[in-house]
């Protein structure tokens, strides 16, 4: 992952639900890391009865804040939730306990995933411990493009694979919740099987044919010029995809060792998730035909150009 923003001023009080957009309150999960940055933005979404997008971790004291928001009269007729991984997920099987409300996804962890990523997965390949909500399972599921309805609101599912399969974003009129797939204060990890590449930019390059107003990431602050991210992202991209490349021109290596020579600017704690990032764009330059492994396609394969 890169970090283009990190130093964004953005720190609110975990639990305090704030305004940010008409209709939209955000409230952040306690659980920061170098992957979640100042933890899981929570969007509730209405005025009477409210939708719940990304319940987030499975905390106690973020479930609290969650019923808290609730002012009297108000209460909770959806939970959605864009992607099943373990910052966004777990704590919407007991959102839904307490409110009655049903869960809204995609589908579990495997679903969405492309007919390569199957194949990869079912052959041994494991992701690299980003932390899938395996237990994740919903009680409507979306396709793309599927309005969902509430009191005075409406919300579109866009189906946008890339960070993981089942990712879903949701559009409120020329407002977008990204979730994973576009956030300000780093590009998304990709990491294969769960992570596709070439999905990842084909969700981008399908964004971009939409006016939006704004971004409401996951994490981090408000994206507010979403064609400049969008756009960032994909040069962003294709400009790893050309280091890989030209390291690779000098001889063969492994998305381990091509990460360390690549990320020279990124903590040593997330070399990991950068060789996972690297691993994706080797799985997608392989599918193009641009390089190819000494041995089978695996996490520690040696990669050549062709």
């Amino acid at each position: 992952m890169s970090r283009s923003q990190a130093d964004d001023g953005f720190n609110p009080k975990p639990g305090l639900a704030e305004d940010v957009a008409p209709g939209v309150r955000r409230i952040l999960a306690p659980n920061p890391s170098p992957m979640t940055y100042r933890g899981t933005n929570t969007y509730l979404v209405g005025t009477t009865a409210l939708a719940v997008i990304d319940p987030g971790p499975d905390s106690d004291p973020h479930l609290e804040a969650l019923l808290s928001a609730l002012s009297p009269g108000q209460s909770v007729s959806h939970i959605l939730v864009s992607h099943s991984h373990m910052d966004h997920s777990p704590l919407a099987a007991r959102l839904a306990q307490e409110t009655g409300a049903p869960i809204l996804a995609f589908g579990t962890a495997e679903a969405g995933r492309s007919a390569i990523m199957s194949d990869l997965a079912e052959r041994g390949l494991v992701g690299g411990g980003e932390g899938i909500d395996r237990a994740f399972t919903c009680d409507q599921t979306l396709v793309d493009g599927e309005i969902i309805r509430g009191d005075g609101w409406q919300l579109e599912a866009l189906h946008t694979p890339g960070h993981i399969g089942n990712h879903l974003c949701f559009a409120f009129g020329d407002l977008l919740f990204s979730g994973d797939h576009v956030m300000g204060w780093a590009s998304s990890l990709v990491s294969p099987p769960d992570g596709d590449l070439t999905d990842f930019m084909a969700s981008c390059q399908r964004l971009r044919h939409r006016q939006w107003s704004r971004f409401l990431p996951g994490h981090g602050a408000p994206v507010l010029a979403p064609q400049d991210r969008l756009d960032w992202l994909l040069s962003h991209r294709r400009q790893r995809e050309a280091s890989i490349l030209a390291h690779l021109a000098t001889g063969p290596a492994t998305a381990t060792t091509l990460a360390a020579a690549i990320y020279t600017d990124t903590p040593p704690a997330l070399l990991g998730a950068a060789a996972r990032n690297v691993l994706a764009h080797l799985i997608d330059l392989v599918q193009q035909g641009h390089v190819t492994p000494l041995t089978s396609l695996q996490a520690d394969a040696t990669f050549r150009r062709v």
